[in-house]
């Protein structure tokens, strides 16, 4: 990266240093659902078109990304900043876990969990289904199994086994 940085010339770096200043200076946190954003609440909380009585539930801000390019979610979002890990230390206090709990007296009649389907994931999906659950909310958890033009054949014995556990009707 030095040698590429060098290569590019005194201006084009001064102007690449200036767009980190700058992100550094102007990205935060939405103090609503933790995703990152120039202004607070952020544009999907903001906006009144979104179905605020669904929140869809997210590792990291990225996550959030990708579901926004699907282009079939219109609710709001909660980024956790992360997953439980207690080999790692990482408990419920230093993720966002407080502030779902909070949200979902408002009004809330679903909660997506969207978490990554690793072990962790899995772990912290099932910490907050149960916890929701206890409140009366509504919980699903977003489908797993094979992708779409993939092949059984090149796909792991767990990926095969979540999608035949989460098989659905076919709807005529």
């Amino acid at each position: 990266m030095a040698f590429y940085l060098l290569k590019m010339g005194a201006d084009e770096s001064e102007r690449l240093a200036n767009a980190i200043l700058d992100l550094s200076r102007d990205v935060g946190y939405c103090s609503v659902c933790f995703n990152l954003t120039e202004q607070d609440p952020c544009s999907i909380c903001s906006n009144p078109k979104r179905d605020s009585s669904i929140i869809c539930v997210v590792e990291e801000p990225k996550d959030v990304l990708a579901v926004e390019r699907s282009g079939v979610y219109s609710g709001l979002y909660h980024v956790l900043g992360g997953v439980l890990s207690p080999l790692d230390g990482v408990t419920e206090h230093k993720l966002n876990v407080h502030e779902l709990f909070e949200r979902t007296k408002q009004g809330v009649s679903e909660v997506i969990l969207a978490t990554n389907p690793t072990m962790e994931g899995e772990m912290t999906a099932a910490f907050l289904a149960k916890r929701l659950e206890r409140q009366g909310v509504k919980v699903s958890r977003i489908a797993r199994g094979i992708p779409f033009g993939g092949s059984l054949e090149f796909n792991d014995a767990v990926t095969v086994a979540k999608a035949l556990e989460g098989r659905v009707n076919i709807e005529e």
